[in-house]
């Protein structure tokens, strides 16, 4: 009867260790997440599950997923980091004065005439300065026409960030590591 006990015993223990772990590991480590609306098409879809890293800080082009409002979170492409100038003009962005290519665009401009984002410098936004604010960045949807993003929210604080993602798990035939 002991040697059952003992076994049941351990197995209790397995179970919560392993509960321990995944508690650790969902609030420190990674979380599941689910794309909602259009405002990252053509590179994610709506109900695409993501995971999120919450370690390291965002770079320029991460995707990124933050608290927009106390009910909802947000997934962008991160643009301008701290200090840096932002203008768009002829669709292609320039940052601190260097025009940068955006080829998670691609898609969109051969599928649509005309410019795919409209010409703006960071101070013409809601962000309302020549630069990023510091422990902040500039967010933006790839579905340019079609996103809720710091041209409208402003630059979106650091500690709003939950963290990076770039794995689509979820619909499995979708399965696939984004690029930046």
């Amino acid at each position: 009867m002991t040697k059952k006990k003992s076994e049941s015993l351990e197995w209790i223990k397995a179970l919560a260790i392993a509960i321990i772990l995944v508690v650790i590991a969902r609030s420190f480590l990674i979380t599941p997440i689910v794309v909602e609306g259009a405002s990252m098409n053509t590179t994610l879809q709506d109900k695409d599950r993501m995971i999120v890293t919450k370690i390291g800080d965002p770079k320029r082009f991460d995707i990124v997923v933050f608290h927009a409002n106390e009910q909802q979170d947000y997934i962008k492409r991160v643009i301008g980091l701290p200090g840096d100038t932002i203008e768009f003009k002829n669709d292609t962005l320039y940052v601190n004065g260097k025009a940068y290519d955006e080829p998670y665009l691609d898609d969109q401009k051969v599928a649509r005439a005309g410019d795919l984002t409209e010409p703006f410098k960071l101070e013409d936004t809601a962000v309302g300065q020549k630069t990023v604010p510091e422990g902040t960045v500039f967010v933006m949807g790839d579905n340019r026409q079609n996103s809720e993003d710091s041209r409208m929210i402003g630059a979106i604080p650091m500690d709003q960030i939950v963290g990076k993602t770039n794995l689509i798990y979820y619909p499995f035939k979708d399965f696939k590591i984004i690029h930046n």
